[in-house]
């Protein structure tokens, strides 16, 4: 199910993440998360990357706007968690090629994930920094090589879905971007307490750990406005 909004931006509309996570897979897609922010602010380009791609309600604001268009069990999956729900539910059966973060970072993150999915087949891994062509061309020979069934690349928007899409024409698998994923998993980034999660204020910690993002989160006054008189 998938819904459109006024400026044409398309979101999946899952309503549990064991849903999500095997459309994906089955259909070898890109995953891309999905805030309020990208809908309010999407331009040809963000656009046109969710829209080829399977946009999902990563931040509340998304899941309230899919609500308000008639997905009244649409669910919010956070992309920090919703990659280790895909490891946790094909570890066994899948193998996985990780892409991002420095290499304390992508070291740290495979080695935590061994020691927390036993058996899991990790075919390689390398940091997030391709500075030529030819870094970026070794990667995906090595990927085209290996097979892997499940890529994840933390590199930041749109960097990573550009490379993910590069990818996915020379290797069709499941591909997710990440963002920072791979640090706060590591613990080099902290994410929001539980209480905040739990009860969507996650934008708010943030805001509170750094105050200068009042000037992002501004914006969504104008997106909270826009979706109560339907104009999303």
């Amino acid at each position: 199910m998938e819904s459109s909004f006024s400026n044409g931006v398309n979101i999946y509309a899952p309503q549990s993440r064991i849903e999500l996570i095997n459309y994906a897979v089955f259909n070898h897609k890109i995953l891309v998360a999905v805030n309020a922010e990208k809908i309010l602010h999407a331009t040809n380009k963000s656009r046109s990357i969710i829209n080829r791609n399977l946009g999902y309600p990563d931040g509340i604001g998304a899941v309230w706007a899919l609500r308000k268009k008639g997905f009244k069990k649409a669910v919010k999956i956070p992309g920090c968690e919703l990659w280790l729900d895909i490891i946790a539910a094909y570890h066994t059966t899948k193998t996985f090629y990780l892409v991002g973060g420095k290499d304390e970072v992508i070291e740290a993150t495979v080695a935590n994930l061994k020691k927390d999915f036993t058996g899991i087949q990790i075919l390689n891994y390398r940091n997030g920094f391709l500075k030529t062509d030819e870094e970026k061309e070794n990667l995906i020979k090595d990927i085209v090589e290996k097979q892997p069934d499940i890529v994840f690349v933390a590199m930041g928007s749109p960097k990573q879905e550009l490379l993910m899409e590069e990818i996915q024409k020379r290797h069709k698998a499941t591909y997710q971007g990440l963002g920072g994923s791979f640090d706060v998993f590591t613990g080099h980034v902290q994410r929001a307490p539980k209480w905040w999660i739990n009860n969507n204020l996650e934008w708010a910690y943030r805001l509170v750990c750094q105050p200068l993002r009042i000037k992002r989160q501004i914006h969504l006054i104008r997106f909270f406005a826009l979706l109560q008189f339907n104009k999303l």
